[in-house]
């Protein structure tokens, strides 16, 4: 683009009030090449940033003649600036945040725009290049962080189930100590309601509610009620994304859910869809708004085997399969969603009232004169190889005991150095989201197996960060000893915790492998009236 003459003012800029400037100048031009907006919208996209930085002039200097792929190195240089002249009160990653979404909104299209596109490009030339279209968006616009996402600690571990997925996520930006005294004297959230909402789009945030300037959603038609589709900002895998309902309710398993779930994949063909749990503890970690997950990726779930096939006489074209995975799964298949629907709501009502006290399983318990369920399904969706449709219902149970306070099937206190939060849809389908504190803490047990004494001595304190891992730390140094090279400790550490991950997803699944367990799994599937 051509630059205007400089005037009285560009003289006497200072040199950070001059790189301001480029780095707007670039910044617009990297929107201009990525499509977030159109020739005709240069000008204005410039002006915006301009006034929002307080300059009445552009930039009048030699640009550089490429422009990064990622707009990141523009914007912490635009807000390096806007920390030194007050438009952010810290200079730390929460409120740097809220000033890149803020920035970022300058550059793109109005939702409705945005609407349109998707649809003219779904229309042209297909869904698939409708949502590729889509997610090069929300990366280009710096919605969804790939400079923080390609942080993640990410390896595959070989298990008895398949090739598990690992990753420790440093996505989220942690918030710092004042943050959060900050949050505390803020009001409860009134507006928007939670973080799914559909206003969050355009909203400003605060310290504790993300900007959302740049986010866009998709409007789509689930069992004729109204969602969103949008990505979400931290990918755990390839075009990760949320379709979430348009009014805040609560999530409820429900026939419909299931039904909502075939009609995505029917409209979406290339993604799978699956929603959390809906009780405590085997539910996910936003149960105030009914949501779904989704994406293009394989996970280890899908190519888990059968290792035993039923059928019905009711649903002649069905098969249900008890599929070899650490947690306890039943694949429906059906070329026919309405088949596959009837057949999966069915097992689902069957589940939840059914009982088997000979594995601990109990569908209800009585509390102070209530009758609290126990029993739910992780439902899956997914399009068969075949171009069938497939649906894998993972069977769960939130029961709690004087052993297993945080539940009977959920990751036992041994594994709580490693991971103690819910086993949500993610990981059911194999792949591990490990808290950031981990990348550090993995890397000392290395250290102390290759040899490291002072640190081995130092994680005996009681309030060290590695004390939690002292047991399974000893373990390590009784079998394989403490003189590896630092690279072979790596490698053990990450293998041992790829296949205690698994073993976590054992103690989440509601049958054992075991004789007992396989017996008591047949019983249930028999109960229902399927034959082998």
């Amino acid at each position: 683009m051509s630059q205007t003459q400089p005037g009285a003012e560009a003289t006497e800029r200072t040199p950070e009030q001059q790189e301001a400037l480029h780095a707007i100048e670039r910044l617009v031009e990297f929107a201009l090449q990525k499509k977030l907006i159109e020739e005709a919208d240069y000008d204005y996209s410039r002006n915006l940033l301009m006034e929002q930085f307080g300059f009445s002039e552009p930039y009048a200097g030699e640009l550089h003649a490429t422009v990064p792929d990622s707009p990141q190195t523009m914007l912490d240089a635009l807000i390096d600036y806007g920390y030194t002249i007050g438009l952010i009160p810290e200079n730390s990653d929460t409120f740097r945040d809220l000033l890149d979404a803020k920035i970022m909104g300058h550059l793109m299209a109005r939702p409705s725009e945005v609407v349109r596109a998707f649809r003219h490009t779904e229309q042209t030339e297909g869904i698939e290049a409708a949502t590729s279209q889509f997610y090069d968006l929300s990366i280009n616009s710096n919605y969804i962080r790939m400079d923080r996402v390609s942080k993640n600690v990410y390896w595959t571990q070989d298990t008895a189930y398949g090739e598990m997925e690992i990753t420790i996520n440093l996505s989220k930006p942690e918030k710092s100590p004042k943050e959060i005294a900050m949050a505390k004297l803020l009001p409860p959230p009134v507006y928007p309601k939670c973080q799914l909402c559909r206003e969050n789009v355009g909203y400003a945030g605060r310290v504790n509610h993300p900007a959302r300037q740049n986010l866009r959603v998709i409007p789509l038609q689930l069992n004729n009620e109204p969602w969103l589709f949008q990505y979400s900002p931290y990918v755990y895998y390839n075009e990760h994304c949320i379709i979430f309902h348009h009014d805040h309710v609560p999530m409820k398993l429900t026939k419909d859910t299931l039904r909502r779930l075939l009609a995505f994949v029917q409209e979406y063909p290339h993604y799978f869809i699956g929603s959390n749990a809906d009780l405590p503890i085997v539910g996910g970690s936003i149960l105030t708004h009914d949501h779904f997950q989704g994406g293009r990726h394989t996970f280890a779930i899908q190519n888990a085997q059968p290792e035993a096939v039923f059928r019905h006489a009711d649903a002649p074209g069905l098969t249900l399969s008890l599929v070899k995975w650490p947690m306890s799964v039943m694949r429906l298949h059906s070329h026919d969603p309405a088949e596959l629907l009837e057949a999966g709501n069915a097992v689902y009502e069957a589940w939840k009232v059914y009982s088997d006290s000979a594995v601990e399983i109990e569908a209800f318990s009585e509390i102070d004169g209530e009758k609290v369920p126990h029993n739910t399904v992780t439902p899956i969706v997914r399009r068969s190889a075949d171009g069938g449709f497939e649906m894998d219902l993972v069977l769960r149970n939130n029961r709690t005991n004087d052993e297993h306070p945080e539940g009977i099937f959920h990751p036992h206190r041994e594994m709580h150095h490693l991971k103690k939060e819910n086993i949500g849809l993610i990981e059911v389908m194999g792949l591990a989201i490990l808290p950031g504190r981990l990348k550090q803490e993995l890397d000392g047990i290395a250290d102390i197996l290759a040899g490291n004494t002072q640190l081995a001595e130092a994680a005996q304190a009681a309030d060290h960060e590695l004390n939690k891992h002292v047991p399974w730390t000893e373990e390590l140094k009784q079998e394989h000893g403490s003189s590896l090279t630092k690279e072979e400790a790596v490698t053990l550490v990450q293998q041992q915790v790829g296949l205690k991950f698994s073993k976590i997803l054992e103690h989440a699944g509601v049958y054992k492998h075991d004789e007992a367990g396989r017996q008591a799994f047949r019983r249930f599937v028999s109960s229902m009236g399927y034959t082998e």
